[in-house]
């Protein structure tokens, strides 16, 4: 097909497996390197090629390659560098679509720009809708590597013009989508403070289920997470068997103390991220604390139970 590039793909978990598909429907020819075998069945009847390992995938590369990492931060895209590069060669790509600290980013771009090997980092947003939808895409790097590999880009974003941008150089994707998601948690936070104000008020007997269905249409709220939101509600309306634990992927401490080393105020994001950090703890010293300073300096009572 016009246009159409080759890819090698590593790590096909819920994103990278969509990610891979959703350009082999876009014409692009996919080489997949996943340790699961099921994985790789899934595009491999696509037309796509499994690889057995990472030195067999850069191998079955044409040249200029272009590999794109959709694994771990950390310690694994470490490792899958120090085994892809001395495969690759000068004018050759890696992408890093994953959760990267910005600054390993900015290590890694120039630790392979001395090789001659490009190294984009793809902020990327949309989870599991963004097989159907198409995927938000903060890209960082080069220019002449980002140019050339535009179609990609073009084919996982929902629109070629739409969705996607060249947001600045190696680090730029990554340190965009670590705000992104501070924001993220700010919002969701918000929401989630809403709804439990309205289904607490028991009296109104309010339907949070329907009120989030008005909300979506004409409301200044309206948003994709509150779709999330009502889509949640529509299915389990009070949130029944779920447990008051939420988990972060780190990307809103990086914001946070981000925002601390610019002297940027950032309550919200902060404040929601401890609200999360809060959530795990089931015996919270630090209430316990509370109750006995009143007990000591008001006299008020303490509930006390094992």
């Amino acid at each position: 097909m016009p246009g159409s590039l080759q890819m090698g793909m590593v790590g096909l978990g819920k994103m990278g497996g969509n990610m891979a598909e959703r350009l082999q429907r876009g014409g692009h020819r996919i080489v997949a390197f996943d340790p699961q075998a099921e994985a790789l069945q899934r595009i491999t009847s696509r037309g796509g090629v499994a690889a057995s390992s990472l030195e067999d995938l850069a191998r079955k590369l044409d040249a200029p390659r272009a590999v794109w990492l959709m694994i771990p931060a950390g310690k694994p895209v470490d490792e899958a560098i120090a085994k892809l590069a001395p495969m690759l060669s000068p004018g050759d790509t890696i992408i890093d679509g994953g959760n990267s600290n910005y600054r390993d980013t900015i290590r890694r771009g120039k630790e392979l720009a001395v090789r001659g090997i490009s190294y984009i980092d793809s902020g990327t947003s949309g989870g599991v809708w963004g097989l159907e939808n198409g995927y938000s895409l903060m890209i960082g790097g080069p220019d002449q590597a980002v140019n050339r590999l535009k179609p990609i880009f073009e084919t996982l974003a929902p629109a070629s013009d739409k969705g996607w941008g060249h947001v600045g150089p190696s680090g730029a994707g990554h340190f965009t989508k670590m705000v992104h998601n501070g924001i993220e948690y700010g919002m969701m936070q918000a929401f989630a403070e809403g709804f439990a104000i309205m289904a607490k008020k028991e009296e109104l007997k309010l339907d949070c289920r329907q009120i989030a269905e008005i909300w979506r249409h004409g409301s200044v709220v309206r948003s994709w997470l509150l779709d999330l939101a009502a889509r949640a509600l529509a299915e389990n309306p009070k949130l029944d068997g779920i447990k008051p634990w939420v988990s972060d992927s780190g990307e809103g401490r990086w914001t946070v103390q981000e925002a601390i080393d610019l002297d940027v105020s950032a309550p919200v994001i902060t404040q929601s991220l401890f609200e999360r950090f809060r959530s795990r703890d089931s015996n919270s010293y630090a209430d316990r604390m509370l109750a006995v300073l009143r007990e000591q300096f008001g006299g008020h009572g303490v509930k006390r139970g094992g």
